[in-house]
């Protein structure tokens, strides 16, 4: 059974920073493109940052620098490193592996709230 674990939310101040790590297992993931997504309270679900096989990287507009995605397919884990987090960015996070061949694969999501 796939499973996505994430880990590394909390509270943090503005300005702060933060890591989100997420870990797979029974996937073959060096062939998935992995990313983190957000949705705050009543918005819709947005993309936050991916990186595809090949280690190319895309980010939301709303990032301008501030986050970088990285993955070890080694340890099955891609990351997120936060930092300038502002208020705005207060949402759950959730991990995503996206397949080849359109198979879909979500975690379950971890808080970020910045708040001062």
């Amino acid at each position: 059974q796939v499973q996505l674990v994430e880990s590394g939310g909390g509270l943090v101040q503005p300005g702060g920073s933060l890591t989100l790590s997420c870990t797979v297992s029974e996937l073959r993931f060096n062939l998935y493109t992995m990313g983190w997504y957000r949705q705050a309270p009543g918005k819709q679900r947005e993309l936050v940052a991916d990186v595809s096989r090949s280690g190319n990287r895309n980010y939301g507009e709303f990032v301008k620098g501030r986050f970088t995605v990285s993955r070890d397919n080694a340890r099955n884990t891609v990351s997120l490193r936060m930092d300038n987090l502002k208020s705005e960015d207060t949402a759950v996070y959730y991990c995503n592996a996206n397949g080849p061949t359109g198979e879909n694969y979500w975690g379950q999501g971890t808080q970020v709230t910045v708040s001062s």
